[in-house]
């Protein structure tokens, strides 16, 4: 009996404790991961067809495109979504042109309109990506070596060694910081009235390309309100998502599932389905659960894949494989 009483004590305690237990039958049991995350996929409009399907498969919850449809619209849908037992977790806005002047203020109207669509919708985040940056001289992803002031989030070097050919770079990059700053203060009393988070994401605008220097950015604003939204694919080439994760943390709002091959020697690659590409995924789930992320992981691109491979494949990420 006490034997028994013993082991019993020894197996409770180590599950307590997160232990891993290897048994002399051969198979492995592991305490499982704190947090939880949903499956989502992309829709342009909310459909029951498509929701029972989603639904049917596994999926529990849609990011949709329609962020300019308004607040009654939207309402209308998330009845319908309601009805079909789906969320419509989320809105996605896209590019904005905050360092272009003459688009300025109607890209500052439409992320209102987008907030109050999301309210309808009852989607409790925005994705919307600042400023664009191209078509002048800048490091390739691997080049990057960046140095910033901690308080203003300016940059002062790309490089290590020479800058001058990245003057204009700078030059951009400290630009739509401050433009970037002033039009979403603007917009978090919209956000606040609306109960929806910005999510700012960079999807290869070529701007604040380093974990850390985003996560200046946005802790900039010291609000709920604007926060990160982190696609994990997106920046394969400029870092290992993990560190992304693990630098960002409670910035994090949302995250998009993508993966992205690297070349051979780590220089540039091309965008893959989930789980075929560098993305490590046991990792990136094992930072997700340190930084105490529980909420949506939603598929983006995968076009290759059934609904039913990608439902699978995001039960696999979930899962810590």
């Amino acid at each position: 009996m006490t034997l028994l009483l013993n082991r019993r004590h020894f197996l409770a305690s180590s599950l307590a404790a997160g232990a891993t237990l290897v048994c002399g039958t051969g198979w492995t049991f592991a305490a499982p991961f704190k947090t939880t995350l949903h499956k989502a996929l992309i829709v342009d409009k909310i459909e029951e067809e498509t929701l029972r399907r989603y639904k049917a498969a596994g999926i529990e919850g849609v990011e949709c495109t329609a962020w300019n449809v308004g607040r009654a619209e939207a309402e209308k849908a998330r009845a319908l979504a309601d009805k079909c037992g789906m969320r419509i977790h989320s809105v996605l806005r896209g590019w904005t042109n905050f360092n272009d002047p003459a688009k300025l203020e109607e890209d500052v109207r439409s992320m209102e309109l987008a907030l109050e669509t999301a309210q309808g919708y009852g989607a409790d985040a925005v994705l919307m990506v600042p400023c664009k940056v191209s078509g002048i001289p800048m490091p390739e992803a691997w080049e990057f070596d960046i140095e910033f002031d901690p308080k203003t989030g300016h940059v002062s070097r790309v490089v290590k060694g020479d800058n001058a050919p990245y003057a204009q770079y700078i030059e951009a990059q400290n630009r739509a910081t401050d433009v970037s700053r002033e039009a979403l203060k603007r917009l978090i009393p919209t956000a606040e009235k609306c109960k929806v988070v910005i999510g700012v994401e960079n999807v290869w605008s070529n701007l604040w390309v380093k974990p850390a220097l985003a996560a200046q950015f946005v802790q900039s604003f010291e609000s709920p309100w604007v926060r990160f939204y982190l696609d994990i694919g997106n920046h394969v080439k400029y870092a290992k998502p993990e560190e992304w994760i693990q630098t960002l943390g409670k910035l994090i709002v949302k995250i998009h599932i993508k993966d992205f091959k690297l070349n051979p020697d780590g220089h540039g690659g091309q965008f893959v389905n989930i789980r075929e590409g560098s993305v490590n995924w046991p990792a990136v789930r094992e930072a997700l659960d340190k930084i105490g992320y529980n909420g949506w992981m939603t598929v983006e691109g995968s076009d290759d894949l059934s609904l039913e491979e990608k439902n699978k494949r995001l039960d696999l990420i979930a899962e810590g494989k």
